[in-house]
């Protein structure tokens, strides 16, 4: 698992990838910085991390998930991924970490919003971490099934449009139904925001990952086998 995600973690800085994904996840907290803080004059970040859950991972983690499988087949290298003595689930975790960690490296910087804060009035940091770990729970779930859609076509267009889908569906489908809201990933981050942990948000969200992780792992393992 550590050599995968090693080789992963190098691929999206030897490329643009990696850069690209953190300065537009930048841009759009520096947008919603001005528009949730500075202009409205307020301490609270709350609706920084929200706004920029709801609208940044929409972009950012298709950008960074299409590629996880989908460009492997398509350059005929998942031959000798499927077929190296690293174990599928050891794979797909490295990957999984990976994205996870680029959502890490973002968040550790998004902390200057925090630091000009502070020149004028410091928020509660640990309302932050708060905000940041829900965020990064909240990213992983993304990343889970970005990575599912990845695994299920050689095309990285498709897995992107996959995963747009999946996230953008849910703000319209719990207004006529509201059995489809256990997919809606936002709905089980209404508290961090608040700097409140939510057991039941946390269990949500661990529990959609581990599902797509498994999902995933299985799909690979069966194409492992028919290598």
């Amino acid at each position: 698992m550590w050599a995968v995600l090693k080789k992963e973690l190098k691929s999206y800085f030897l490329s643009p990838i990696g850069y690209v994904a953190i300065g537009l996840f930048l841009l759009i907290f520096s947008l919603f910085f001005y528009l949730t803080t500075i202009e409205q004059r307020a301490i609270d970040l709350g609706n920084l991390y929200f706004n920029t859950a709801r609208y940044g991972l929409l972009i950012i983690v298709p950008i960074i998930t299409m590629r996880m499988f989908a460009e492997e087949r398509k350059n005929g290298t998942e031959q000798l991924l499927l077929t190296s003595p690293k174990s599928i689930t050891g794979i797909v975790f490295g990957k999984l970490l990976a994205a996870v960690g680029l959502i890490a490296i973002t968040l550790v910087i998004s902390l200057m919003y925090y630091i000009i804060l502070c020149f004028f009035q410091a928020p509660n940091i640990t309302s932050v971490l708060v905000m940041m770990l829900g965020f990064l729970l909240l990213s992983m779930a993304a990343i889970s099934f970005g990575m599912f859609a990845s695994s299920i076509t050689e095309n990285q267009i498709i897995a992107a449009i996959i995963t747009i889908v999946f996230l953008v569906i849910p703000w319209f489908l719990p207004n006529l139904n509201e059995s489809f809201s256990i997919i809606d990933l936002m709905s089980s981050y209404q508290k961090f925001p608040a700097g409140i942990i939510s057991i039941k948000e946390v269990v949500n969200l661990l529990s959609f990952s581990a599902v797509f992780i498994l999902i995933t792992i299985i799909i690979m393992q069966r194409r492992k086998s028919v290598k």
